[in-house]
């Protein structure tokens, strides 16, 4: 049955026209109805939504969408909207760097791999979001490659007699061959306040024992293994050996250093950089009847190099020794398992074993994950161990532990059995941190917890003791080494590279267009500096790392290793809000430009309401199209502060949308349009978990059907309103 101008019946208590027109007539909401959605609007209008084209069918520049690419790999009406209505495809979050690299820098490609086949089967393109941004980055590997170096003490108590070393004096220390000198220098070990054994081989140094310092002799035990242990550096490439007295059957054993080619060779390398040289002693490889050894540090196997040993480090370690700490926990090491702790308080998956790679040392280490933040009910995440034994009424025991986190967080142990003791709140960071805790035992103590619900994220802790006295019994205690700032400028300009370079080779034949730098500028048109709040754990600065010119360095290497045809675009928020933004944002592509980087485009992303300045929009377009670049519309959307809107919001959005493609299309000239992204495809609660929830900012509602923003969409890209070429009655369906 056909109908022409059909007003739907529906109690008057819904409806009040207040408007011949029936797309701008309001509807209101019944407080027991919930959501207006697109099936509800007055019949004629939705009769005309539904005759619309296809949104690309409007336009001839690029019209993209803005997509979550799980949803589009998994629901199947998301991907049929998707696939009927758009040009090319920006995967929301798979894409960046947070996604894709894990915890040792390396990157999965399959997620993307995958998307992209899936949609150019469907003849989408795939515009690459977003290389080089401050969020969504693994901020946890970035910041770790930067942090302090922590070096684990030695294996065991120093039976070496360093006296000598440290007084400067080399009492029972021999130097044989003194080469160039052999002394004793102040803040030049590990550490800024640490000594260093300075060794510096001639001009005709040729053989490794023409630069020879000799240890005193150790007193062995029948049976023991030894280690021998020390960190080294030099001022130019070097190398060196260790030779021993004649307790040794032999007396140059080649053994522990680097295998080349399936044997050991005699020497080990050094270099600028410090490193740890260690070497095991067996049973076998003493004399029968030996009661003591000695060693050579041979040095002299090439001129003019000066090497330093730092003199905390250096030791000879009985790995046989009966243990000078007594451990009041049965497993503080984690070597392969955490045999003896279990979960009190937390989610099902908060306790697990992390693997050698996230262990301070040795073979693995605890792994906690706290899921919420809770300051006040630490308890909420907490594990547990018993101890050995009651501790005793009246001793004072130390309890030590190595912690590091993913992001800056805390810690706090407490004991359990009788009145609980409480340690203070403990920060954590990306860096290894010893912590040691006292408690004077009431007698009653049954066992200790770590307490770590006070900051969410995820907390790595080993080398745990409960002792009495100090809780390093013998060991040299572990060394924080700071990493120089010039350091940290080579070490991020290196993974810079390695991200980007690796994905524009990777993706060369399939991404042909990228937002090379996500939101560079403040708000004031300032370029962001890495000073600001850095609290959200995926958040990481290139710019306080490697300065201004980041983005320089970006938009190179995009250039380098990308093809010579690619589009690479800069792009930023609230741009028609901020002039001065927009302002400071046309500056930095000049100076990236001055600088020898090449910037295609600039994207302005338009997360907008219905109450945006329409004038400052309007004079953000004239900006932009006075550099003369590619302008692109990166992410637009409009928010309506409700996920209940009534006809008369749906409407206004509708036109809002109409107008922001009519002023891109009036003021960017055509050879300057790339095209408009549409930031989500409906409002449904899938797509808003995290961006915009409790809103309505797309062009279908919830259920994937048309919304009054479809038409204006489309009437603002055909640059009429289409509707109006339909010819014949409308007909209900």
């Amino acid at each position: 049955m056909k109908y022409k101008y059909i007003i739907p019946i529906i109690a008057s208590s819904l409806m009040i026209l207040s408007s011949c027109d029936d797309n701008l007539m309001e509807w209101e909401k019944d407080p027991e109805h919930g959501v207006v959605t697109g099936a509800e609007l007055p019949l004629e209008l939705v009769e005309k939504i539904s005759r619309y084209e296809p949104l690309k069918t409007y336009t001839n520049f690029v019209l993209g969408n803005g997509i979550g690419a799980d949803l589009y790999m998994s629901d199947p009406a998301y991907r049929k909207l998707v696939n009927e209505n758009f040009d090319e495809v920006t995967p929301g979050y798979a894409m960046k760097h947070g996604a894709m690299v894990n915890a040792k820098g390396e990157i999965n490609f399959k997620t993307i791999d995958d998307f992209i086949a899936a949609t150019k089967a469907a003849g989408l393109k795939v515009f690459g979001h977003t290389l080089v941004w401050h969020s969504n980055q693994n901020a946890s590997y970035l910041n770790s490659i930067i942090a302090p170096t922590v070096i684990p003490g030695s294996s065991g108590t120093n039976i070496l007699d360093v006296a000598g070393l440290k007084a400067g004096t080399f009492a029972n220390w021999a130097r044989n061959n003194p080469g160039k000198g052999i002394s004793i220098v102040a803040n030049a070990g590990l550490t800024s306040t640490s000594q260093a054994i300075q060794l510096a081989s001639s001009a005709t140094s040729a053989q490794p024992y023409s630069l020879q310092l000799t240890a005193p002799n150790t007193t062995i035990v029948a049976g023991h293994n030894y280690e021998i242990s020390f960190y080294i550096k030099s001022d130019v490439a070097g190398k060196g050996r260790l030779s021993f007295g004649s307790t040794l059957t032999n007396q140059y054993p080649y053994k522990d250093w680097y295998n080349t080619g399936g044997s050991w060779v005699e020497a080990f390398a050094t270099s600028s950089q410090w490193q740890q040289v260690k070497i095991k002693l067996a049973p076998g490889d003493f004399k029968a009847g030996s009661t003591n050894f000695q060693f050579n540090l041979d040095l002299g196997y090439l001129p003019n190099v000066t090497y330093l040993i730092d003199v905390n480090t250096i030791a000879v370690v009985d790995l046989d020794a009966a243990p000078t700490v007594v451990n009041m926990l049965a497993n503080g090491k984690f070597d392969g398992n955490i045999t003896g702790w279990s979960k009190y308080n937390g989610a099902t998956d908060a306790l697990s074993l992390a693997a050698a790679a996230n262990a301070y040392e040795g073979s693995g280490a605890m792994k906690v994950v706290n899921a919420v933040t809770d300051t006040g009910n630490q308890w909420k995440t907490q594990i547990h161990s018993d101890f050995t034994a009651p501790l005793t009424a009246g001793t004072q025991y130390t309890v030590s532990y190595m912690i590091r986190s993913e992001a800056p967080g805390s810690v706090r142990c407490s004991t359990t059995g009788g009145t609980a003791q409480y340690q203070g709140d403990t920060a954590t960071s990306t860096t290894w941190k010893l912590v040691e805790w006292k408690i004077t035992a009431s007698g009653t103590e049954a066992g200790l917890n770590f307490d770590l619900g006070g900051v969410a994220g995820t907390y790595y802790i080993d080398n745990v003791v409960v002792t009495t006295g100090a809780a390093t019994g013998g060991p040299t205690a572990p060394i924080t080494i700071d990493k120089t700032a010039a350091e940290k400028t080579t070490i991020i300009g290196n993974a810079m590279q390695d991200w980007i370079s690796k994905m524009m080779t990777h993706y060369k034949t399939s991404v042909f267009a990228w937002d090379v730098v996500n939101e560079p500028m403040k708000e004031d048109g300032t370029l962001r500096n890495g000073t600001e709040g850095e609290t959200a754990t995926d958040h990481f600065s290139w710019a306080k790392y490697l300065g201004k010119d980041y983005a320089v360095t970006a938009f190179k290497l995009a250039r380098q290793y990308g093809n010579t045809t690619d589009k690479l675009f800069i792009n930023d928020y609230n741009l028609e809000s901020r002039l001065d933004k927009c302002d400071g944002l046309i500056e930095y592509v000049k100076y990236i430009e001055s600088k020898g980087g090449t910037v295609d485009g600039i994207g302005t992303q338009m997360h907008i309401s219905l109450t945006t300045d329409r004038d400052k929009m309007v004079q953000m377009f004239q900006k932009l199209a006075a550099t003369g670049k590619l302008i692109k519309i990166s992410e637009l959307d409009i928010r309506l502060g409700t996920n209940a809107p009534t006809v008369a919001q749906q409407a206004s959005q509708a036109e809002m949308y109409q107008y922001v493609i009519d002023m891109y299309k009036k003021h960017i000239p055509a050879a300057q349009q790339y095209g408009i992204t549409i930031w989500g495809v409906s409002d449904s609660v899938k797509e808003h978990e995290f961006w915009l929830p409790d809103e309505s900012p797309n062009l279908w509602d919830a259920n994937y059907v048309r919304k009054h923003a479809y038409k204006g969409t489309a009437d603002g890209l055909a640059g009429k309103d289409v509707s109006k070429d339909f010819s014949g009655e409308l007909v209900k369906k």
